[in-house]
C-alpha cells in the first residue's frame, strides 16, 4: 500500500491545511472567512437544498442576507411583497423573516389550510406566547393550553351579550360627549371648530369608552389620573422588536412595559380582593363581576383571582389597537367624503326622528349605512395584516406536492384577500354601499362549530375574515361594532370635519407597528355641527 494514503498520512494532510488556514492566513483574512461563512452556507442552501434535495418544499423567495432574509420588504409593505412573490411563485411560498422560515398561504384557500387546521398540526399559542405572555401576565390566552383559552373565551363572551350591550351604549355616548368636552383637541365648551390628531383622540378615546363599559365606573375613573400612562406603556410591548426579542432587560421601553403589566393587574387585584371581602359581586355589573362569579374551566379548575387581572388586561388591550385603528382610518375617510357624513347624519335621523334623542343598541341595528362603513373599513384596513401559525408536524398542502415541514411557521394574510379585484370589484376604493346586497356580499355560511366558548362561522374560505376565523376568531366582534358604532355616531351628529391644512388625502398605511395604522399626520379640522 502506498504509505501517502494511509489513515496516518491523511490526518496528517488534513492537520496540515487546517495549520495553514489558521498560522498562514492573515488575521484580516480570517475574520472574512468567518464572516463570509454564514452567507456561503445560505446560498449554497437555497441552490441546492431546496431545489435538488427537498424539491417538495414550497418555492423559496431567494435572500441574500442570512437570518435576516425578506424581514426589510416584508417588513414595509407586507401586501406589496405578497403581490409581487404571488406573481412569481404562486399563492404558496416560503420566505425567511429574522431567522424564522415563513410559508405564505394566500388567499381563501389558505384562510381554510391555516385556520381550521387542527391542534396537532398548528399552533397559535406557539407562535404568540412570548409576544403576549409579557403583556397580558401569566396563565392567560396564549399562556396555557389551548382548552384552558377555550373557556376563557366563553368566560368573556357571556359578558359580551345583547343584554351587556344594551347597557353600553349609553355608557360610551357619554364617555364621548365627555371627552369632546374635556380634550384640548376639543373643547366644545370654549371652541367651535379647531384640529384633532386622530391617532391621538381615538387611542384615548377606545380605552376610556372600553374601560368604562367592560370594567365599570371605578376603573374607568382611575383614567384620569397618571394611572392612563400605564396602559401607554404596556401598549409599547406590542411593536415587531417584541414579537422577535420578547427581552431586551436594558431597552427603557422593555422595563416599562413589565413595570405597567405588574401594576395595572395588581390593581385589578386590589378591586377583585375588595369585591370579594365585601362579597361585593353582582354578575351583570361590569366584566370583573362577570368573572368573578363564573371562570370555571370544565375540568373543574377555577381561574385564580391573578390569571383573572391577568385576563382582563387581556381583554382590554386585545381590542384597544385595533378599535383605535379602525376608528381612526372611518373618520379619515369621512373627511373626504362630506356627502357620507350627510347620508349617515340623515340615517341617524331617519330613525330616531330627532338628533335630541338618545341612540341606543337597538337603533344601531337600524343604521345599515354605519354598520357598512365599519365593515367596508375593516376590509380595506384590516388592523392585522398577517395571522401566523407554528407548524407542529409535517404538512401537505392541499392538491399540490408541497410538504410545510414541522418548525416553520404558517401565514396567512386576509387583508390581501381583501383587496383583491376578484374578490371585490374595485378593492381599492373605499366604499361602504358595495355592501348594500350583503346577502350577496358577506361570504358567509350557515354552517357553524361550537370550540367550546360557542357557536362560530365554520366556514373560513371566504375572502373576508377581518376578525379571522376557526378556533381563534376574535370573540369581539360584536362589541367592536356597538363601540365604533357609538363612537362614529355620535361624532356625526355633533361635528362636521375635514382634512386638516397638512393633509392632501387618506395616508398611506404604516405597517411599523403591530397593527396597520395611518401615517403620521392624521389629522382633521372640525367645526361644530349647527342643529338645523
Amino acid at each position: 500500500m502506498d504509505s501517502s494514503t494511509t489513515p496516518q498520512n491523511s490526518t496528517s494532510v488534513v492537520s496540515a491545511i487546517v495549520s495553514f488556514l489558521v498560522y498562514e492566513i492573515s488575521r484580516k483574512q480570517q475574520i472574512l472567512l468567518v464572516l463570509l461563512t454564514p452567507f456561503i452556507y445560505s446560498y449554497l442552501e437555497q441552490i441546492i437544498y431546496y431545489k435538488f434535495i427537498r424539491s417538495d418544499l414550497p418555492p423559496q423567495v431567494f435572500y441574500w442576507i442570512p437570518w435576516v432574509g425578506s424581514a426589510v420588504e416584508y417588513g414595509m409593505a407586507p401586501y406589496d411583497f405578497f403581490g409581487k412573490m404571488e406573481k412569481k411563485y404562486g399563492p404558496v411560498f416560503t420566505f425567511m423573516l429574522l431567522g424564522k422560515k415563513m410559508t405564505v398561504c394566500l388567499g381563501p384557500k389558505g384562510h381554510e389550510f391555516v385556520l381550521n387546521a387542527k391542534l396537532s398540526e398548528v399552533s397559535a399559542e406557539d407562535a404568540y406566547t412570548h409576544l403576549t405572555t409579557p403583556v397580558f401576565g401569566k396563565g392567560v390566552i396564549y399562556d396555557c393550553p389551548n382548552h384552558r383559552l377555550m373557556d376563557q373565551k366563553k368566560f368573556v363572551k357571556n359578558a359580551l351579550s345583547v343584554d351587556s350591550f344594551k347597557t353600553y351604549v349609553p355608557l360610551i355616548k357619554e364617555e364621548v360627549l365627555k371627552y369632546f368636552k374635556s380634550s384640548p383637541m376639543f373643547n366644545l365648551e370654549n371652541k367651535d371648530e379647531g384640529d384633532a390628531d386622530l391617532m391621538v383622540t381615538q387611542s384615548e378615546l377606545t380605552i376610556f369608552t372600553a374601560s368604562r363599559s367592560l370594567l365599570g365606573k371605578e376603573m374607568r375613573e382611575m383614567l384620569n389620573t397618571d394611572f392612563a400612562y400605564l396602559y401607554s406603556d404596556l401598549d409599547k410591548g406590542f411593536t415587531p422588536i417584541n414579537f422577535v426579542f420578547p427581552h431586551l432587560p436594558l431597552v427603557p421601553h422593555y422595563k416599562k412595559r413589565d413595570n405597567a403589566q405588574k401594576t395595572i393587574a395588581n390593581t385589578y387585584l386590589k378591586l377583585i380582593n375588595k369585591r370579594r371581602a365585601t362579597n361585593d359581586i353582582q354578575p351583570g355589573r361590569d366584566l370583573i363581576d362577570a368573572l368573578m362569579s363564573s371562570s370555571t374551566y370544565k375540568d373543574g379548575v377555577k381561574m385564580t383571582d391573578e390569571e383573572i387581572a391577568n385576563l382582563l388586561i387581556g381583554v382590554l388591550m386585545g381590542g384597544q389597537h385595533t378599535s383605535a385603528a379602525t376608528s381612526a382610518w372611518i373618520l379619515l375617510h369621512l373627511a373626504e367624503r362630506p356627502d357620507l357624513q350627510q347620508e349617515l347624519l340623515d340615517e341617524q335621523i331617519k330613525v330616531l326622528g330627532s338628533l335630541d334623542a338618545d341612540i341606543t343598541y337597538d337603533d344601531l341595528q337600524k343604521m345599515p349605512l354605519l354598520n357598512q362603513t365599519i365593515k367596508e373599513t375593516l376590509r380595506l384596513h384590516t388592523p392585522l395584516h398577517s395571522i401566523f401559525r407554528k407548524v407542529m408536524k409535517d404538512l401537505k398542502f392541499p392538491n399540490t406536492n408541497y410538504t410545510i415541514p414541522k418548525g416553520y411557521h404558517v401565514l396567512i394574510s386576509p387583508g390581501y384577500a381583501q383587496m383583491q379585484d376578484q374578490f371585490f370589484p374595485n378593492a381599492m376604493e373605499w366604499n361602504p354601499h358595495r355592501w348594500n346586497d350583503d346577502s350577496k356580499s358577506s361570504y358567509s355560511t350557515a354552517e357553524q362549530v361550537d370550540y367550546g366558548f360557542g357557536a362560530v362561522s365554520k366556514g373560513v374560505s371566504s375572502p373576508y375574515l377581518p376578525f379571522g376565523g376557526g378556533r381563534h376568531r376574535c370573540i369581539g366582534e360584536h362589541f367592536a361594532y356597538c363601540q365604533l358604532g357609538t363612537i362614529i355616531s355620535i361624532y356625526v351628529r355633533t361635528l362636521k370635519w375635514q382634512f386638516s391644512k397638512e393633509m392632501t388625502g387618506v395616508p398611506n398605511p404604516d405597517f411599523q407597528s403591530m397593527v396597520t395604522l395611518p401615517l403620521d399626520p392624521a389629522k382633521i379640522h372640525w367645526e361644530k355641527r349647527v342643529k338645523a
